[in-house]
């Protein structure tokens, strides 16, 4: 198995177990945990892929299916043994934006695309799989609530790598240095509530032309 195999089995193996954590806040059937659990798993990466014009990963390796699937029956049975679904969500998909992203990044660069593309990718395949279960959910989506570090997490994380690429630090230690950018930011933001600053409009002047 290569590393870029291992990062995308990670991923769909953690994606997974937030996508049927959803399902069970939602209260779906088990059918329905597959579901969520197989959208948010594949999604990111199958967007990578269509993208670059290669082979979905999933359908090169339908096992990665088989890895969702497991994971969201592992939670239709055990969810209710967890005192805060929502909390270990959160933290599960921390854990699976920090594989994910360095996974998107990989994939660019096996298919020698340059840094804008390295950053694309790694945004693409760690935000678009939580994306996609939040609105099937119907839940407001972690990347677009007030001033969370979501986004920004897979945005440094890939740009982590792409220094640590220029400065001549091999590959394997470059999606290390992204990963821990990323759940490093993402952990701040979920533990200490670490928040980018939000668009606020202020009232006009009084007397002053409304626009």
């Amino acid at each position: 198995m290569t590393l870029l195999d291992a990062l995308d089995y990670a991923s769909v193996l953690v994606f997974a177990l937030t996508g049927a954590l959803a399902a069970s806040r939602s209260q779906l059937d088990i059918v329905g945990f597959i579901f969520i659990a197989c959208l948010t798993a594949v999604g990111g990466g199958t967007l990578r892929d269509a993208i670059l014009n290669r082979e979905v990963f999933w359908v090169a390796d339908p096992l990665t299916l088989g890895v969702a699937t497991a994971a969201a029956v592992t939670v239709f049975f055990t969810a209710h043994l967890l005192e805060s679904r929502y909390r270990a969500l959160l933290w599960f998909d921390a854990f699976a934006l920090s594989v994910a992203v360095p996974a998107g990044v990989a994939v660019a660069l096996a298919e020698g695309q340059g840094w804008p593309i390295l950053l694309v990718m790694g945004i693409v395949t760690g935000c678009m799989g939580g994306l996609l279960r939040d609105v099937v959910c119907n839940e407001v989506p972690l990347i677009l609530k007030q001033g969370e570090l979501y986004a920004t997490c897979a945005l440094a994380g890939s740009l982590g790598a792409v220094v640590a690429l220029a400065l001549g630090l091999g590959q394997g230690l470059s999606l290390l240095v992204c990963a821990a950018l990323v759940f490093t930011l993402r952990a701040g933001s979920i533990a200490l509530g670490w928040r980018l600053p939000v668009y606020k409009s202020e009232p006009p002047s009084s007397g002053a032309p409304k626009r």
